[in-house]
């Protein structure tokens, strides 16, 4: 089945943002699938490196996400 971007871009707003969460939840399942570049890896280690020192800043993704579902 091929998708077209003409097919997706007639899909309203609340059906295209399921669209891109299916298709993300979809990568975030296997990880080791997904290759990072060496830059991008350092800018993940500095991101987890700044997370372990401020553990409470920013929300978790399911609080995100639910704020994000619920402003529609």
């Amino acid at each position: 089945m091929k998708i077209k971007l003409a097919d997706i871009l007639e899909l309203s707003l609340d059906e295209r943002l399921e669209l891109v969460t299916a298709i993300w939840d979809s990568i975030a399942e296997v990880p080791a699938a997904v290759s990072l570049s060496d830059e991008q890896r350092r800018m993940l280690d500095e991101r987890l490196d700044d997370l372990a020192k401020h553990p409470n800043a920013g929300s978790p993704w399911p609080e995100v996400k639910a704020r994000i579902l619920s402003s529609k």
